[in-house]
């Protein structure tokens, strides 16, 4: 059985999805490795690094494709590549399946198993291959040291013999993975820092990384059963608009992280409440693509209202590739190991095993 990959189109994903200590990972469980050409050069991993963990280079990604049982991919294939892609393949990565509806249909109608590593439930043994926690916990970091880079005043208090620097004050909505991470990251470098969400049980985990946690008074349960953010009634936006008011006027620095998945991100900071804040503040908007949680939020772009930077983020993973890809291939592994029966010498879709049902695309 063999498992391949090829390049993204690196005009919009720097990221890939087998290193070499993943390679050797793989080879170990019993299974053959194939990488296109000058896969992960962008990276500064040559082909001879593949080709000592044990990986065979082919000429072209129509050579993989063609050879592949199992294809491994950062995002979802466009259609050029899904006509070379042979019935009965097994197709891992993130999909995207709301987003990318005709492909998902295209590729299922070759009869290739799709698995959407962004559908996995969040269990204890789905831990280790979590993408969306690997790849959010440095887009908090990233938020925070993007953020700083803007902001044309120091972070943390100074005191010197011309004066005091105060510390900027940091709000970060949402306080999920990326959020959590984003607070860490402002405490560290000094700065007084805030956060809101639904979630009342993230209120201690807000406070144990130093964060002041900003409750809404509410009575309706606000989590998911998975754990994840529900969407808020109308009752509660308006307790939040009210609380966002205050908040906004203080801060320097508002980092925007909230989600929900399978559908729109919930705007949350409108044109007036953006308004409110001092001229030279930011707004960093993690879910831009998404839609966005702040007016005038639009991805890959900063735009300037009343002297507040709006920056919306487009594939920030791009700005730390190796890293976030080394994250990624480690948790692609952890999900081959969990498919790939090394006592049958195939990959066992066993719908009995909740990762697996979870995961696989049925329909779209």
């Amino acid at each position: 059985m063999i498992v391949g990959s090829i390049k993204e189109d690196l005009t919009v994903e720097k990221r890939v999805s087998l290193t070499p200590e993943t390679v050797k990972n793989i080879i170990g469980l019993g299974l053959k490795v194939c990488v296109e050409k000058d896969y992960a050069s962008h990276l500064g991993i040559g082909d001879n690094n593949y080709k000592d963990a044990g990986a065979e280079i082919k000429s072209s990604s129509s050579e993989v494709l063609n050879l592949c049982n199992l294809l491994i991919k950062v995002n979802c294939p466009p259609e050029n590549e899904i006509s070379q892609i042979n019935e009965n393949t097994i197709l891992i990565g993130m999909l995207n399946p709301s987003k990318n509806k005709d492909q998902i249909n295209e590729i299922l109608k070759k009869k290739i198993k799709l698995f959407s590593l962004e559908l996995l439930p969040r269990i204890t043994r789905a831990q280790s291959m979590d993408v969306l926690s690997s790849q959010s916990n440095l887009a908090g970091y990233r938020a925070v040291i993007d953020c700083v880079a803007e902001f044309e005043k120091a972070v943390p208090m100074m005191m010197t013999a011309a004066g005091t620097v105060p510390a900027a004050k940091v709000l970060v909505i949402g306080a999920g993975v990326a959020g959590l991470q984003a607070i860490a990251t402002a405490k560290r470098l000094g700065a007084i820092v805030s956060a809101t969400d639904v979630r009342a049980a993230s209120k201690e985990q807000v406070e144990s990384l130093g964060g002041r946690f900003l409750t809404v008074e509410q009575s309706e349960n606000m989590e998911t059963a998975g754990g994840y953010a529900k969407e808020a009634s109308d009752d509660y936006k308006k307790k939040q608009a009210e609380m966002m008011k205050e908040a906004l006027k203080k801060n320097d620095i508002v980092i925007c992280t909230a989600l929900i998945p399978g559908k729109p991100a919930p705007r949350i900071l409108t044109e007036n409440l953006v308004k409110l804040m001092k001229p030279g503040s930011i707004v960093y908007d993690l879910a831009a693509e998404q839609g966005g949680n702040s007016a005038y939020s639009e991805a890959g772009k900063i735009n300037t209202v009343n002297g507040i930077k709006i920056i919306g983020v487009k594939s920030l993973m791009n700005s730390l590739p190796l890293t976030a890809s080394n994250l990624y291939a480690k948790n692609l592994f952890s999900f081959i190991r969990n498919l790939y029966s090394k006592e049958k010498k195939n990959f066992n879709i066993n719908l009995e095993d909740e990762i697996i049902e979870k995961s696989l695309i049925k329909e779209v």
